[in-house]
């Protein structure tokens, strides 16, 4: 994996969050909460809550969907893409 990169992904409110993973413990980790389980967040809610935060998707347009395989609890869904620093140099794109 190389950093940063961003995941979406419900939180323990159940409610969709979107975060970007740096170097930093996670804690201070930034964070989006969209505040709501349904619908899913569109990927312009995504770009520009990645805009808010600083960030920018970094080359490829698509997020990449997974799921978390622990059972019995029911699996969660998530998404990553990799993303850049708003001020950094390079192109940026959109996708699902």
């Amino acid at each position: 994996m190389v950093l940063p990169q961003a995941r979406m992904a419900t939180g323990a409110s159940g409610t969709w969050a979107l975060y970007v993973l740096t170097d930093a413990p996670c804690m201070e980790w930034p964070m989006h909460d969209f505040g709501r389980a349904f619908p899913m967040p569109t990927v312009q809610e995504r770009v520009r809550a990645l805009a808010a935060l600083g960030y920018a998707v970094e080359g490829g347009p698509e997020w990449e969907w997974n799921a978390t395989r622990h059972t019995p609890a029911p699996r969660h869904l998530w998404a990553a893409i990799a993303v850049r620093p708003a001020n950094a140099s390079g192109v940026g794109g959109e996708g699902a």
